[in-house]
């Protein structure tokens, strides 16, 4: 019980903050989100620390933080990605080096240069997309002619629907109902039950996403809200896969919680978990229905 109001003081005081930020965006919403990209890569070193690969997270953790910045600067996948890659092809030029130096072949050294890679990879780039989705409206004129500053937090809010509703869902049903477990391995709490309740709930969300901005977004290209709710079919399933792929970090360092940042809710990662895969796939799932729909 005690855990649960933790939970429930954080969502008060953090939902309504991050929406205030995507209601802004712009630098505003891009540098608190690039210090978030930070600390979920740092988790993801953590992960790696306990089994004994240490990784070069001060080089790591400051490279994710630039992909966000990028990603506000550029706020374009075409345009933003020179810079990002360039980011990421001197975080590994750097980390071999570091390697060679301090590691040597006892050290490690491939694994320290991957985990620096990937961490700043994992914690970067699903919040870069949050980015490119917020301007996705304003550059691709979706709004009226005078926009608004709701066209972007409208646009994020289909990945944030599909995700936290399709959550909610999955766990009552999954509580009351959830019997054969989906991939007790990885995440023993997570059933079948739950599975199919998520992806309903994603679908749903998704459909009554549409039906809420839809006024908001006169040049969205969503070509109804039976497509919407296959975007969200779509967003449900990614949901479960990056929920799996963050639970199966966690399993194989032995840890609960990725972090302790948010009290009840674990650390970044524990936020971000299958947003890492529903931002992405919210963002090409759009940007397929702006240039093929």
């Amino acid at each position: 019980m005690k855990d649960l109001g933790a939970r429930v003081a954080v969502a008060v005081v953090g939902i309504p903050a991050v929406l205030g930020l995507l209601y802004v965006g712009g630098w505003i919403l891009g540098v608190p989100l690039a210090v978030f990209a930070a600390l979920g890569a740092g988790e993801v070193y953590r992960f790696s620390e306990t089994k004994g690969v240490r990784p070069f997270g001060w080089m790591g953790m400051p490279v994710a933080a630039a992909v966000v910045l990028a990603a506000v600067a550029r706020p374009d996948f075409s345009a933003m990605a020179p810079w990002v890659l360039g980011l990421l092809a001197g975080l590994v030029v750097g980390s071999l080096k570091l390697a060679l130096v301090m590691r040597g072949p006892k050290g490690s050294p491939l694994g320290s240069v991957s985990v620096t890679l990937f961490g700043a990879v994992y914690g970067a780039l699903p919040v870069a997309f949050a980015v490119l989705l917020h301007a996705m409206p304003t550059r691709l004129g979706w709004g009226e002619l005078q926009p608004s500053p709701w066209m972007g937090l409208a646009v994020v809010a289909l990945p944030l629907a599909a995700t936290w509703i399709g959550d909610a869902a999955a766990y009552f049903a999954g509580s009351a109902w959830g019997k054969k477990k989906l991939f007790p391995s990885v995440s023993p709490g997570k059933s079948w039950v739950g599975a199919v309740a998520g992806t309903l709930g994603a679908t749903a969300a998704a459909a009554g996403w549409y039906l809420v901005v839809r006024p908001v977004l006169p040049g969205l290209p969503v070509g109804g809200v039976v497509v919407a709710a296959a975007m969200g079919t779509v967003l449900g399933l990614a949901a479960i896969v990056g929920d799996l792929v963050e639970s199966l970090l966690k399993r194989e360092a032995g840890m609960k919680d990725s972090g302790r940042l948010l009290p009840g809710h674990g650390g970044v990662l524990d936020r971000l978990d299958a947003l890492v895969f529903t931002l992405p796939t919210a963002y090409i799932l759009l940007w397929v229905a702006e240039h093929f729909a």
